[in-house]
């Protein structure tokens, strides 16, 4: 795994914990990670390091249904409760992490005005969380076309399979030197 990039300007890096809520990582939930309990062992370890530029970022199930979201609660409809239901609660383990934002978006993606308003419109961005194939890499895309630089630390994120996971890392892998997968370790290493 490659150490994480720094882009020009950019200094302090924020982790960004992408979704680590109960419907992600129950294994009764049709979306829960088998891999998500070890993803935030690691995402502990960062957090700890990263001290106050932690960023919590939760998907709430408050798009319009009048657009594609419609079918894709009709797909989903275990989902399509009140964004108040336990499922969209942050794991304990996450809520102690005392993040100094939690971000609420309807989308798969986390990179927006909110996130950007905190960090800074080109921030360097560590990005873990839940699911790797889906809220992480739409998340790590739009940020690195923006100008942010992108660090996905791989063994702090969850796949809802382990094809799912190595194919996205392989797919957010082909964008270097904005985005650059790395590993807990080398993050670690970096701070330090």
């Amino acid at each position: 795994m490659s150490e994480p990039a720094a882009g020009p300007g950019v200094e302090t890096p924020w982790l960004v914990v992408i979704d680590p809520q109960a419907i992600f990582a129950s294994p009764d939930s049709p979306w829960g990670s088998p891999y998500f309990a070890q993803a935030m062992v690691n995402i502990g370890r960062l957090a700890d390091a990263f001290e106050d530029r932690v960023i919590i970022t939760r998907w709430l199930p408050t798009a319009d249904r009048d657009t594609s979201w419609g079918a894709y609660f009709a797909a989903w409809p275990f989902a399509d409760v009140p964004a108040d239901d336990p499922l969209y609660a942050l794991v304990p383990d996450a809520a102690a992490l005392m993040p100094r934002a939690i971000i609420d978006r309807p989308t798969f993606g986390k990179w927006g005005p909110e996130l950007q308003a905190l960090t800074g419109p080109a921030p360097h961005l560590v990005l873990t969380g839940v699911s790797t194939d889906c809220c992480v890499i739409s998340t790590a895309l739009p940020a690195a076309d923006a100008g942010a630089t992108v660090t996905v630390v791989a063994d702090a994120c969850a796949g809802s399979t382990a094809e799912n996971q190595a194919a996205a890392l392989h797919v957010m892998g082909l964008y270097p030197p904005q985005i650059t997968v790395s590993d807990t370790a080398a993050v670690l290493a970096s701070q330090n």
